[in-house]
């Protein structure tokens, strides 16, 4: 795992002065590069040069300003879940792990928020939220770390009523291109106080500044939850019950979408006994009065599109096992075609355009011959194919990409996003233009420089090459 020619080794200096400095939490072993130097994405591997094992702000701060005076690429990581190549090493560099910054700072009842540090994951700030009556509901699947999770802007299936990262977290902490510390935001609801550094930092995958401390909001847990799971003849009658959902303005918590080889698959791997059949999950939340109200209402409307099977999860137990079900369904899809390699996909529509959307790219699936479940977080009109590729068949996999270049496309055409939540990366950078314009990119590429003008933030990233 030699540095490819066409980047700079690492120097020697800084990575001496690193060694010293940080000791054991120092690396340039192969195992651990390579460990660092992939995701969950289908890119392949593209290890750093070295990985240092962070342990608070400071210390990420002196190592990014060691970098900067080395002018060396400088790339984050959490737990590696990312899925469009984010933490890959491009052009080499030091990859800081943020693992053991995993501590809850604290968790203030009154105002519904909690300050983390950025490895803390979605799952142990649940952990700790256990009894105070308050939970995070940002919920991507992986159990990915909230520093990473603000990174990429992600969100996830409780999207519809709880929204994403960017509307979840108040303010963060930032170590900068040069190794100065930026504090954002704050704790108040809302503020008009200059520029909106926070949502800055939301979204921009590591390339202006690593974030290692956030404070985010927290809800009640709700008093009473029912979770439901209901089968369609066709995927168009269930998408129709999802538009009506939102148009009626049903307060749901989560819709999510699976299409048959997505249940086909669940089953296989979670050992359920789904009807084989487009199928709606749905969570409501509220008072019971009112979760009773919202799950009658779109048992009338899924009926009317032909609904069936219609069943209730109200126990604890009986809803964690349906949703880990669902959020097994990518591992589920890997299983019906093993050694398989899985391209992901993340268009977003307007909620009116989804059944035209599902529609055409139905009709294109189809005829490009592909192996590929749909699964999506339809209430906001997200959704995902998992194309099943043969890695060692390149006609495959150029179809592969060719259908997922035309997803992408004919996502922005109706007004929507080539990625809802996975964020860009290495992966979506090709729409980038497309999507947002020249000019934007210009302002985008203005912002990069103004604050990483020596391009070591995570280069390489997001922005496409001019």
């Amino acid at each position: 795992m030699n540095a490819p020619a066409d980047r700079p080794p690492l120097s020697q200096e800084l990575a001496a002065t690193l060694a010293t400095r940080f000791g054991s939490r120092f690396s340039v072993a192969s195992a651990v590069r390579l460990h660092h130097g992939k995701d969950e994405s289908s890119h392949p591997p593209m290890p750093p040069d070295a990985v240092v094992f962070a342990e608070s702000t400071a210390e990420v701060a002196e190592i990014v300003s060691l970098c900067h005076r080395h002018q060396t690429p400088v790339i984050a990581f959490g737990t590696g879940t990312s899925l469009e190549g984010h933490l890959l090493a491009v052009q080499g560099g030091i990859c800081i792990d943020l693992s053991a910054l995993n501590q809850v700072i604290a968790v203030r009842q009154n105002d519904l928020d909690a300050t983390v540090q950025c490895g803390v994951t979605r799952k142990a700030l649940n952990a700790a939220l256990n009894g105070t009556g308050l939970f995070f509901p940002i919920d991507p699947g992986a159990d990915a770390s909230l520093g990473g999770m603000a990174a990429t802007r992600a969100s996830g299936t409780n999207a519809v009523r709880y929204g994403t990262m960017r509307e979840n977290v108040l303010g963060m902490v930032v170590v900068l291109p040069d190794g100065r510390i930026l504090k954002t935001g704050g704790r108040a609801r809302k503020s008009a106080a200059g520029y909106d550094l926070t949502r800055l930092m939301v979204g921009s995958e590591g390339t202006l500044g690593i974030i290692t401390e956030l404070t985010v909001r927290l809800y009640p847990v709700p008093e009473a939850i029912s979770s439901a799971v209901c089968a369609f003849p066709t995927l168009a009658t269930a998408v129709q019950t999802v538009i009506q959902t939102i148009q009626l303005g049903v307060p749901v918590a989560r819709i999510e979408l699976l299409d048959t080889l997505a249940i086909t698959a669940i089953n296989r791997h979670s050992k359920t006994s789904l009807r084989e059949a487009p199928t709606l999950f749905f969570e409501f939340h509220g008072s019971p009065t009112g979760v009773k109200e919202q799950a009658e209402t779109v048992q009338e409307i899924a009926t009317e599109h032909g609904g069936q099977d219609f069943e209730w999860a109200t126990r604890p137990e009986d809803r964690s096992r349906l949703w880990q079900a669902r959020h097994d369904a990518y591992y589920a899809g890997l299983g019906l075609k093993p050694g398989c390699r899985a391209l992901t996909t993340d268009v977003c529509v307007p909620i009116s355009l989804l059944a035209d959307c599902i529609a055409e790219t139905y009709l294109d699936l189809e005829a490009s011959k592909l192996v590929a479940p749909l699964v999506g977080h339809v209430g906001d009109g997200n959704f995902h194919l998992v194309l099943l590729v043969d890695p060692d068949n390149d006609e495959e996999l150029t179809r592969a990409k060719g259908f997922a270049s035309r997803l992408a496309q004919r996502a922005i055409r109706m007004d929507g996003t080539c990625t809802g939540e996975h964020g860009v990366g290495i992966g979506k950078q090709a729409y980038m233009a497309l999507e947002h314009g020249d000019v934007a990119i210009d302002l985008m590429r203005a912002l990069k420089h103004a604050i990483d003008p020596g391009n070591i933030m995570n280069p390489g990233k997001i922005l496409p090459m001019p």
